[in-house]
């Protein structure tokens, strides 16, 4: 069946240097995009990562250096594919724990914010989990009876990810049919960066996921250790996290009404 669409959404899927989401860097993305009228539109960039692709990992994506040294940089072709992203919403396999906030990464050392506010963020790998518990060939076997050619390119596992959504709708009659239901269904948990280190509770007050404050709200810590976000901002953390947790801080900081008169 056809995707329930309010506004576009982008299938999308990344090849790396690693999965390192601080330090890796990307060597592949493609993005296809599906607008409401189910039209669709695909495209494929080489990426020169500016560092150097381990031996092993070329081995899964065949993607070496040599392939993209005189391909542009994501600097180079961030602008292209933010473009790509406009008025959507977004979908991927695994796309939560990694492709979205490795790409929030790049983006944002080119000083260009990856605004996911008012975007549903479809995971086909969490809806596949949830349901059957196995990995996207496997997925792409069980829903669309094929076998996935080329895998580990970033091409043939946008176009399952996307053919595999699609067949999830006809096999699961019970599936949310409207994107911000499905959203949340293919999420764990509501993150505030991404990359889960800050989550929201059901109050909806972000709160800690990991270390010695896992499970404490942020704006708690930050009131009776303040330490703890110098920390965080010098420490070996994703940018978005840094981000997130600053614009927190500058949110609780605000001066109140009474006084500023």
């Amino acid at each position: 069946m056809n995707l329930p669409l309010k506004k576009p959404i982008v299938f999308f899927d990344l090849e790396t240097t690693g999965i390192d989401i601080v330090h890796d860097r990307i060597v592949e993305i493609t993005i296809l995009r599906v607008e409401t009228n189910q039209q669709e539109t695909t495209h494929t960039y080489l990426i020169n990562p500016t560092i150097p692709i381990p031996p092993e990992v070329s081995k899964i994506h065949h993607i070496t250096d040599d392939m993209v040294k005189d391909k542009p940089t994501f600097k180079e072709l961030a602008h292209t594919i933010m473009k790509h992203f406009e008025g959507t919403d977004i979908a991927g396999f695994n796309a939560l724990k990694f492709d979205i906030p490795l790409l929030a990464e790049e983006f944002l050392r080119c000083e260009m914010n990856f605004n996911l506010k008012n975007r549903n963020i479809i995971d086909v790998q969490v809806i596949f989990h949830k349901m059957e518990q196995r990995n996207l060939s496997a997925a792409y076997k069980f829903y669309c009876k094929k076998e996935l050619d080329n895998a580990h390119t970033s091409e043939a596992d946008t176009r399952a990810t996307y053919e595999i959504l699609k067949a999830q709708f006809d096999f699961y009659s019970s599936l949310p049919q409207n994107m911000e239901e499905l959203s949340q269904f293919s999420s764990h948990h509501k993150t505030a960066d991404l990359y889960g280190h800050i989550i929201y509770n059901d109050k909806n007050e972000e709160i800690f996921n990991f270390g010695k404050y896992k499970g404490q709200t942020v704006a708690s810590v930050l009131k009776k250790d303040i330490g703890y976000y110098g920390w965080i901002q010098n420490a070996d953390f994703p940018r978005y996290t840094k981000n997130v947790l600053s614009e927190i801080y500058l949110r609780l900081n605000q001066p109140s009404k009474d006084t500023l008169q």
